[in-house]
Parts: structure tokens; sequence; C-alpha cells
């Protein structure tokens, strides 16, 4: 059986990722602005991952994606396996195998593919640190009421993330 590599990096799925993908999933999905799609593969084809440390070729997958709802058709006749088409904010969720590094690299891919806002939670020290750049960033913690994504004007409630 192949080892599970959604991202073309060294992750494996845990408890605590997956449950943390679904609540920010879940509260971003009552956000009528947005498209909220997991795990969904954008065409990287146009820059070379190389010059960032990543090993993958053509295609990153972000743990979730978020577009502007009006420029996504939701079903489209004819699907596809990778995505053209950057979405606004990029998110990732920490899994225990990962390197911080690794995903601070895919941040700056992905600025420059587009993408507006990157977010890296940290499910184990329940903390969000929320990129604008790659060198400008804010983190928010379990102890803040709310995670504010000013580039995004999004505001969700840290213990409706973090707590039960």
């Amino acid at each position: 059986m192949e080892e599970y590599q959604p991202n073309n990096l060294q992750k494996m799925p845990s408890k605590n990722h997956s449950l943390i993908t679904g609540r920010i999933t879940g509260l971003l999905f009552n956000d009528e602005r947005f498209a909220v799609m997991p795990e969904l593969s954008l065409d990287t084809s146009q820059i070379e991952l190389s010059q960032f440390s990543l090993k993958a070729k053509d295609e990153l997958i972000p743990d979730i994606c978020v577009y502007d709802s009006n420029a996504i058709e939701f079903i489209d006749v004819e699907d596809v396996s990778k995505v053209a088409d950057m979405p606004l904010l990029a998110i990732e969720v920490l899994s225990p195998q990962q390197a911080m590094n690794e995903i601070i690299n895919k941040f700056k891919a992905y600025f420059a593919i587009g993408i507006k806002s990157c977010w890296l939670v940290m499910p184990a020290i329940k903390s969000i640190t929320i990129y604008s750049k790659p060198d400008q960033y804010k983190t928010f913690d379990i102890n803040d009421n709310e995670i504010i994504d000013k580039t995004m004007d999004i505001r969700l409630p840290a213990q409706n993330i973090f707590s039960r």
C-alpha cells in the first residue's frame, strides 16, 4: 500500500489535524462570501517549485483553499484533478511529522503564485499564524477572542477552533 502524502511532503493525517481542518472548514463554509475546498490540487506548473526547496513538481495541495464564492462554478459538468485558478487563502494545519520550515517554504510558493493570505495552524500549541506576505505575520492563540485575517476580512472565534 502506498503511503499517504497529499501535499508531496512528509505529512500523515492525525486526529488533531483532521479535527482542526474540519472545524475551520465548517466555520468558513458558513460565510457566504467564500467557497471552501479542502485538499484541492493547485496547478503550479507556471513556477519552478524547487526554488522554494519543495520536492513537488507541478502541484501543491493546501489543507484548505478559500475562494471568492462568486468566482467559482460550484459543480462543473467536467471535473478537473488540478485547478489553475489560485485561491485567495491557503490554510495549512501542521501535522506531527511535518517541519514548520516545509510549510514556510510552501507559503513562499503560494505567495509567488498569487495567493493573498496563508494560515499556519499549530494544533499542539493551539495557535494560528496568519501571513499577509512571506515576512509579515501575526500569531493568535487560544487566549485571543478572535482569529483575525485583515487581508481576507475574516474573524473567527478562537474557542470554536481549539475548544469543545
